[in-house]
Order: structure tokens, then C-alpha cells, then sequence
């Protein structure tokens, strides 16, 4: 027999209930000694009715067996027996709620029994037979009886299955809520993140864009920075020998710094804006580019070997800043004099880049309000040609030894491309 988990006020509220039911009996004594310990017997049952449904239901059997036993009248006590089977079937043990159902039909069959051949004066039933008629109205009577004593056990006990139920209901509802709950608390943790995730790739994306505008506005006010200066440098000196030089070195210095606002204004859009990007420098653009490098007083030499093969336009980008950053190097830190050879060396494979100049001695700072940094020294133009040959599938290599400064990209061909594709 098992025992349940009761409240401390559950506990008060069944005993209560139980003296309560003991005292009511006791106003309707019976002189036999017996007859109080059957009521004594129901109290103690229906005392520990939820506390242990199964013993209070064996308690209750003992001693009503007891009272039919000793022919004893049945009291106000024996309603105990109505609150146990109720009981049994809301709070028992599935073994208890069908051995409450058993003692409904059990009791019942019991009682009419006991009433009908015991306590015969009980119901005032009458065995005088002298006809059918009086058969009929005996069995009339005992029909009655037993559908009484059905009916009076029966009904706490179906009352009990009903709580059960409902408490099932409700524990069932109570479950499903929890798991909705929790489906819901996973749904939003999921959703959450999906949003952490879906902003760290739009701020990965962001970065990225700005990496790239970055490395667009070096590159073109560095270049263009670099032949205004060597433009206004030059302009400066010729202006002693031949003043008519002057105005040819102007015009190259409006155009320079005019193109280099264009650009910078639209690279300062696409930081402000979410907008489309504006068209990008290709390799078409080139002879462009050398024409002001070679306004600017830098002598290029440019070679091309091999069949030109076909380019994407990131890939072209990637070419174009290239050329012009290591030009730009060349303008700023290069021997004038000396020529700036360009090799474009076109193979099945990749596009051969190599640009190759003079450096100039290092003699320390030199002027800072014209230049910017040291002759030699550090920038983000190495970094950023290194890393745009890398987003084009590519590699770039420098080399500065015998006072010769090379710049050697690779950058992969569109046939190849293809031909990767193909494999994969």
C-alpha cells in the first residue's frame, strides 16, 4: 500500500472531516460495545481516505464484514464507505480505482443480502408467500434494494472517476502548455539565432564593402595625389627654363585632381548609400592610365607577350588598380630618368603581371609636406594590391633587391575558370 503526498492543511481538513463524522454517529448510540468500534473503524478510514486510498478501502471492508458479522444496524458511520470508494477512484492506484469498482458490485450484492436475510425488519420486507403475487412483489422489493445499494455505491464512486479525469485534463492541458510554451521559447531562440546570424553576415558584408571602398579611395587619391604632386614638382622647376611648360603641367593637374573628386565622390555615395556600384576602371582603360602617368613625367615601357585571354570585370579591376599602384609607387619613389618597364605576359592559364622600376636611394625623410610619408616607407598600397590579386584567385609577389623594385601578379585567366568548373 502506498501512501500520497498530502498538504498540511489536506491532512487537517480529513481528520476534521472525520471526527466530525464519529461525533455524528455517536449522537445516535447503541448500547453494544461492538457498535463503537465500527464507528470507530470508519472514522480511522475515512481519516486516511487520501492519504492511502488502498488501506482506507481494506479498513472499511474489515469492518463492515466485522459489522454484518456481529448482525449489527447499520449507522450514520457507514457513510464513510461512500466518501472511501469515491476516494479510491479520484486519487488510487489503478489496482485501487478497479477494486473500488469491485466493491461497488461486491457491495451492493452484500447489502441486499444483508438486509434481505439478516436485517429483514431493516426494509420491512415480508416472506409471507401465499400466491404469486407476493413472489413478484419480493423480488420487486429485493430489485429495489439491490438498485439502492448500487446506486448508493455506484454514484461516489463514478463521482471519484469523473475528478480523476478532469485532474488527467487538466494535467494533460497543463502539459501541453508547457511544451507549447517551450516550442515557442525554441522557436524564438531559433529566430533569434537566425536574426544574430543573419546580422553577422550583413555586418561581415558591410565590412567587406567598406574594405573595398577603402581600398578604391588609396588607390585613386594616392595615384592621383602622386601626379599632381610630381606635376606641380616639375611645373616648378621647368618654370625657371621654359614658363611656357607651365600651362601644359596645369592642365594635366586640373584633369588629375577633377577625376579624383569624380571618384572620390562616388566612392563617398556607395559608403553613404546601399546603392548599386557605380562602373569600375578596366583594362580598357589603361592607355588612360599610362598617358597621365607618362604626363607626369614617368617613362613607361610597355610590353605585352602572348594572346590577351578573357578577363571578368572583378578580375579586370584587380589588373587596372594594380598597374596603377605600382605606377604610382614607381612616380613616388622611383628614378624618373630611369623607365618603368610593364610586361603584360598573357599564358593559357593566368595573366603574368610585372611591373619593375628604379628605387631611388634611401636618403631618410624626405619632404613630408609633399609627400606624406618616408621615401620608403610603409603604406596600405602593398597590403591592398596583395589582397585584391587574392580576391581574384590570383597571388602578387614583390621583390626589392639590387636597388630594383618588382611587382609580380598572377592572376588567373577566364579559360581556366572554365576549365575548373568543368572538372568539378
Amino acid at each position: 500500500m502506498s501512501f500520497r503526498r498530502l498538504a498540511p492543511y489536506q491532512v487537517v481538513v480529513d481528520v476534521s472531516a472525520a471526527f466530525l463524522l464519529g461525533f455524528v454517529s455517536l449522537l445516535f448510540p447503541d448500547e453494544r460495545a461492538a457498535s463503537l468500534l465500527v464507528v470507530l473503524g470508519m472514522v480511522g478510514a475515512a481519516a486516511v481516505r487520501r492519504l492511502s486510498p488502498s488501506l482506507a478501502l481494506t479498513i472499511a471492508w474489515l469492518v463492515a464484514v466485522g459489522e454484518m458479522t456481529a448482525r449489527l444496524t447499520p449507522g450514520v458511520a457507514n457513510l464513510a464507505i461512500c466518501a472511501v470508494l469515491y476516494t479510491v477512484a479520484a486519487y488510487g492506484s489503478d489496482r485501487a480505482k478497479w477494486a473500488g469498482l469491485a466493491s461497488v458490485a461486491v457491495g451492493a450484492v452484500v447489502g441486499t443480502f444483508y438486509v434481505a436475510v439478516v436485517q429483514t425488519t431493516l426494509f420491512g420486507i415480508d416472506y409471507d408467500i401465499s400466491g404469486i403475487t407476493d413472489v413478484v412483489r419480493i423480488m420487486l422489493q429485493l430489485g429495489i434494494t439491490f438498485l439502492g445499494f448500487l446506486g448508493l455505491l455506484g454514484l461516489p464512486w463514478a463521482g471519484g472517476l469523473l475528478t480523476r479525469a478532469r485532474s488527467a485534463e487538466r494535467v494533460s492541458r497543463e502539459a501541453q502548455l508547457t511544451a507549447e510554451r517551450e516550442t515557442a521559447r525554441a522557436e524564438r531562440e531559433t529566430a533569434r539565432a537566425e536574426g544574430d546570424a543573419a546580422r553577422a553576415e550583413r555586418d561581415i558584408a558591410v565590412e567587406q564593402e567598406r574594405n573595398r571602398i577603402a581600398r578604391d579611395m588609396h588607390d585613386v587619391v594616392a595615384h592621383s595625389l602622386a601626379v599632381v604632386i610630381a606635376q606641380a614638382d616639375g611645373a616648378r622647376y621647368a618654370a625657371r627654363v621654359d614658363p611656357s611648360s607651365v600651362d601644359e603641367a596645369l592642365v594635366t593637374i586640373a584633369g588629375t585632381a577633377r577625376e579624383a573628386l569624380g571618384d572620390v565622390r562616388v566612392l563617398l555615395g556607395q559608403l553613404r548609400h546601399s546603392q548599386g556600384e557605380a562602373p569600375q576602371p578596366a583594362l580598357g582603360d589603361l592607355d588612360r592610365l599610362l598617358e597621365q602617368m607618362r604626363a607626369s613625367g614617368l617613362v613607361i615601357e610597355h610590353r605585352v607577350q602572348g594572346d590577351p585571354q578573357q578577363l571578368g570585370m572583378n578580375r579586370q579591376l584587380a589588373v587596372f588598380r594594380i598597374v596603377q599602384e605600382s605606377l604610382t609607387n614607381a612616380l613616388r619613389h622611383g628614378v624618373r630618368e630611369a623607365p618603368v618597364d610593364l610586361l603584360f605576359d598573357w599564358r593559357y592559364d593566368a595573366l603574368h603581371l610585372v611591373v619593375s622600376n628604379i628605387v631611388r636611394p634611401a636618403t631618410g625623410a624626405v619632404d613630408t609636406r609633399s609627400t606624406g610619408e618616408l621615401r620608403r616607407g610603409g603604406g596600405h598600397g602593398l597590403d591592398g594590391m596583395r589582397e585584391r590579386a587574392s580576391l581574384a584567385g590570383g597571388s602578387l609577389t614583390t621583390q626589392d633587391a639590387d636597388g630594383r623594385f618588382v611587382v609580380h601578379a598572377i592572376v588567373p585567366t577566364l579559360a581556366l575558370t572554365q576549365e575548373v568548373g568543368m572538372i568539378r
